[in-house]
Parts: C-alpha cells; sequence; structure tokens
C-alpha cells in the first residue's frame, strides 16, 4: 500500500507463452516492466475488492434500517407518494409550457 513500507515476495504462476510475449510488448510499449503493470493490477483489484466490501456492508445496514422503519410503521403511504408526484409532474409542465412561451 502507497506510503508503508512492506517486505518484498515473489509471486510465481503459470502463464500461456503466447499471453506473456504479448503482455510484455505491451508493457514494454507502455515504457513499463511486466512486473510494474502486474504490481498495479494487483493493488487496483485489493483496493476494488475492499470498496465493493465497504458498499456491500453500507447498503446492508442502510436496507437494514429501512426494513426497520417500516417494521415500525414509519411509512409513506402510495396515496401521499402519487400527490406528491402530480405536484411534482404539474410544476415541470408550468416549466414546460412557460419555456415555450
Amino acid at each position: 500500500m502507497p506510503g508503508v513500507s512492506m517486505a518484498e515476495t515473489t509471486f510465481t504462476f503459470q502463464v500461456d507463452e503466447g499471453l506473456k510475449d504479448a503482455f510484455a510488448e505491451a508493457a514494454k510499449g507502455s515504457d513499463r516492466t511486466g512486473a510494474e503493470l502486474l504490481r498495479d493490477f494487483m493493488r487496483d483489484y485489493v483496493r476494488d475488492q475492499v470498496e465493493a466490501a465497504a458498499y456491500d456492508r453500507w447498503f446492508r445496514r442502510e436496507v437494514e434500517a429501512a426494513i426497520a422503519e417500516a417494521d415500525a410503521g414509519n411509512v409513506v403511504s402510495s396515496d401521499d407518494v402519487e400527490a406528491d408526484a402530480e405536484i411534482w409532474r404539474a410544476e415541470i409542465r408550468r416549466r414546460l409550457n412557460g419555456a415555450a412561451s
């Protein structure tokens, strides 16, 4: 992770020779080594997984809170929602009609 000094280790895996050659050529074309790109890809993947897990935890908390609110009867009726939506639609029609003038 950036700013943190960590011991380095070797990571070995098998890959098709053609893919290895194509990757090395692509890395060279971007003035990078394959190892640099693989480290970047690994960091990005780990960061994405951490962010996805954090979002999932947040989303689950929000859903649980919403279910608790609904179970407690703290809901808005469909009639109230439709009445508000009609006010919004009327306002938009008014604005559109005013803009057309």
